[in-house]
């Protein structure tokens, strides 16, 4: 039986770690494999949803949130104890040094990226043979396959808009040249990674986060949703609370809405770091009763079902798994014009695109709510989507195969 080895650098409820458990439990339900999970920082909800039959290689665990204030301490205790690790962050100064120096030159100083090295370096080996290992997103993850692992071939994933993520060639050092298959999530993902890589253009492919299409509209169907007996209009956004997920454009666009006496009340589900500064935004725009942060939730399906309208407002994307559950659902969406959102909506066919703003942002809502022959339009081309990428997964799996040759 084939051994099969995913590494991911955490496991909390976000887009490539949601996508991760759905290829997990394809893989395990197929039975021919031997299939592995290993997380560089074992720590996030989605660990009590590791499929049966994919064995957890980490001894110990928490379920804790990595967004919460609890689980950035235990993060950061990781991170100090990957420091000490065979003298790990003694070994990198001069890494950091250059990196940083190199940040400063360029204008975008990102430090934090600078740890995936470190948590890369500052994690014990596994003593296993795979006969593939994946790094299942950039950073850590990818470091720690290409320098670490021992497998007869590798794969990596990019989830992300490489660059404007903040990720470059120089913080890399090389570790794709060690990677055999590199899977782009999108074709804007493919294009913007070898724009900082085009000398791998014949690695990489095209790979498809994989949807329980099905279990996303059961859960929808089932779940309880949204209690506060608000008979307005809807809109919910699905994301965490991250400058690249434009909620101060949002919370400026629902303002110019009310202010024209709109009933609307905007609910944002997930947690981050902008928390607090973007709270008090609301307060300040006084709209503390009708734009709503409500944190986290385990099941987002029924809040998404039961909205009005998606709104997708980012300033940049790799491949939104939200922007497809709502798809999956049959929602009207409303979204940026930028990178992942631009291939996943078709512009007044199957959803709405917009130069992001917040007077284009507040109109584009108005126009929607206004037309309902334009909502249903877009209902329906909507639900016409083939979201179901399981042919992908034969992509990943050609590489055992190829090992054997």
């Amino acid at each position: 039986m084939k051994k099969l080895l995913f590494v991911i650098n955490t496991l909390g409820r976000a887009g490539a770690e949601m996508a991760l458990i759905e290829l997990l439990r394809r893989l395990s339900l197929d039975g021919e494999y031997d299939v592995s999970l290993f997380v560089l920082l074992p720590q996030g909800e989605l660990f009590e949803n590791i499929p049966e039959g994919v064995t957890l290689l980490n001894k110990k665990h928490s379920s804790e949130s990595v967004l919460s204030k609890k689980g950035r301490l235990r993060i950061a205790w990781l991170v100090f104890k990957a420091f000490w690790h065979r003298l790990a962050g003694f070994r990198l100064i001069g890494y950091f040094f250059r990196n940083l120096k190199d940040q400063k030159k360029t204008g975008r100083f990102q430090p934090d990226k600078l740890l995936w090295r470190l948590i890369s370096e500052g994690t014990p080996e596994l003593k296993q043979q795979f006969d593939l290992a994946v790094a299942y997103i950039e950073g850590a993850s990818t470091y720690y396959v290409a320098d670490h692992v021992k497998a007869a071939k590798k794969a990596a994933f990019v989830h992300i808009d490489y660059e404007r993520a903040g990720y470059t060639a120089v913080q890399d050092q090389g570790c794709y040249d060690r990677i055999d298959r590199i899977f782009g999530v999108s074709k804007e993902v493919e294009r913007k990674f070898l724009l900082t890589y085009p000398q791998y253009e014949d690695k990489v492919m095209l790979f498809y986060n994989l949807l329980d299409v099905n279990g996303i509209r059961e859960k929808a169907q089932k779940g309880e949703g949204f209690t506060d007996g608000y008979t307005g209009t809807r809109l919910v956004t699905v994301g965490r609370l991250h400058y690249q997920k434009g909620y101060d454009i949002a919370i400026n666009a629902l303002k110019i809405l009310r202010d024209k006496g709109r009933d609307i009340r905007w609910y944002v589900l997930g947690d981050g770091p902008e928390k607090a500064s973007l709270q008090k935004q609301i307060d300040d725009c006084g709209l503390s009763d009708s734009f709503i942060l409500m944190g986290a939730k385990p099941c987002t399906y029924p809040y998404v079902k039961q909205a009005d309208i998606y709104v997708h407002a980012t300033r940049f994307e790799g491949k939104s798994i939200a922007v497809e559950e709502a798809q999956i659902l049959g929602k009207v969406i409303v979204a940026s014009d930028c990178t992942g959102n631009t291939e996943q909506i078709i512009p007044e066919y199957d959803g709405i695109l917009l130069s992001l703003s917040a007077e284009n942002l507040a109109a584009q809502i108005e126009r929607v709510l206004d037309d309902a022959e334009l909502r249903e339009k877009l209902k329906q081309n909507v639900l016409k989507k083939d979201l179901d990428h399981n042919g992908d997964l034969k992509k990943l799996l050609s590489l055992v195969e190829v090992s054997d040759n």
